[in-house]
């Protein structure tokens, strides 16, 4: 299935795919690349993982301006890509992938498929086609056992899920089809991104969403285990600057906020926030999920010029307020 079309008679700044491109981090880097100019071929299989009626409206927020185009396809199918990521690209944002840590625990097999065996043939079909630079969506799953914090990419990398394991082989993937063939590639650490269109089983969703209606959480775990939360727009952000400079050509950086906040006081703010009556329960605590996450950021200053620029507050006022807008 292929949609939208390109508007006629408009310069582009450079033509870029982007896969994954109908999920919650991918279609808000296709709105940015459409709101800069560039021509967008958005491939996403409509996995059914969560509603796909929630994946056509986040597409249509890109197809909209005229300059993307929606291709119905998989990442693990090399002829597919073949047929969209040609000569004429110039860059390559990889955003496919099984996410879920607590899927992956119950079926690893399918992470693996799509997270290493895709992110192998992204990689394939982008050097085949000379694109400038293959962007990677990594995550910090990747670390997993915490010998000290924060992590900074030299900590070692012992994860505790098949999903952290799938995405810390894509990273050794990019760094080799750098190293060794020569297609420039960066794999960037999302630490738990948040913000409007997130997914709808993630802690923040589910936590507003019953809130909302003064009903009854659960917290898997004491709720004393901490997270570096990273607002949508800082990722976005440093995606869109990758654009823009080779300064990172070869690396793995964390992009975080560089702050941490426990779940049970994540919890209490999105109370405070939405003045909710919500009761806390305490359920046991879920396989392959991490103890505490906290990203230093120093490379990614370094080498792009990253500044996290939405604290947890602020972050959490924007997702409330949206998430009741779309309830209107």
């Amino acid at each position: 299935m292929v949609s939208g079309v390109y508007e006629e008679g408009v310069d582009v700044m450079s033509k870029i795919v982007i896969t994954g491109g109908a999920g919650f981090i991918g279609s808000h880097i296709a709105e940015s690349c459409v709101e800069d100019g560039h021509e967008l071929e958005i491939i996403d299989n409509l996995d059914d993982y969560y509603s796909l009626e929630l994946k056509k409206k986040n597409i249509d927020c890109a197809l909209k301006s005229g300059m993307a185009r929606f291709v119905h396809g998989d990442v693990t199918d090399l002829d597919f890509l073949r047929t969209v990521i040609d000569k004429d690209v110039d860059y390559v944002f990889h955003e496919a992938a099984q996410a879920g840590v607590r899927i992956s625990v119950d079926n690893p097999f399918k992470p693996n498929n799509v997270n290493v065996l895709g992110t192998m043939n992204v990689l394939q079909v982008s050097l085949e086609a000379d694109v400038e630079r293959v962007i990677n969506a990594s995550s910090s799953s990747v670390y997993g056992k915490v010998e000290y914090l924060p992590f900074d990419e030299m900590h070692p990398t012992q994860p505790v899920s098949p999903y952290g394991v799938s995405k810390l082989a894509a990273e050794h993937y990019c760094r080799v089809f750098y190293e060794v063939y020569g297609l420039p590639t960066v794999s960037l650490r999302y630490f738990t991104v948040y913000g409007p269109r997130m997914r709808p089983d993630l802690a923040i969703s589910i936590f507003t969403g019953k809130m909302l209606n003064d009903e009854p959480i659960t917290i898997f775990g004491d709720g004393s285990q901490t997270r570096d939360f990273t607002y949508i727009d800082d990722i976005v952000a440093m995606n869109m600057r990758l654009l823009d400079t080779n300064r990172a050509d070869g690396a793995v950086m964390n992009i975080g906020s560089g702050d941490r906040i426990s779940v049970n006081d994540l919890a209490k703010n999105l109370k405070e926030i939405i003045g909710s009556s919500s009761e806390i329960s305490y359920a046991e605590t879920q396989r392959g999920d991490a103890k505490h996450t906290l990203a230093d950021v120093g490379l990614a200053k370094e080498l792009i010029g990253y500044e996290p620029s939405v604290g947890i507050e602020e972050g959490l006022e924007r997702f409330v307020a949206w998430y009741k807008e779309i309830l209107e």
